[in-house]
């Protein structure tokens, strides 16, 4: 398999990989998404967390979860 076709496998398997039309706002929404998901997803994580801003486990998840909605606040305009 060449380089390019390799790429074009990733991106069609996974949708974080973006592709050519990616801008670098939806790359990084991504980016952000997958981290809440991964830090709300793991316990381990989520009670670090939880100790770290004196909250429970509960609401940091909550809070993690919400923020997924607009990880990097409003999109940029378009020309």
């Amino acid at each position: 398999m060449s380089l390019n076709s390799q790429l074009e496998h990733l991106q069609s398997r996974y949708v974080g990989t973006g592709h050519a039309d990616t801008i670098k706002f939806e790359w990084l929404q991504t980016q952000h998404r997958d981290t809440y998901a991964t830090c709300a997803g793991h316990g381990s994580l989520a009670a670090y967390f939880a100790v770290a801003e004196n909250e429970s486990i509960g609401r940091v998840r909550f809070n993690l979860i919400e923020k997924m909605v607009r990880p990097c606040g409003p999109a940029p305009q378009q020309d």
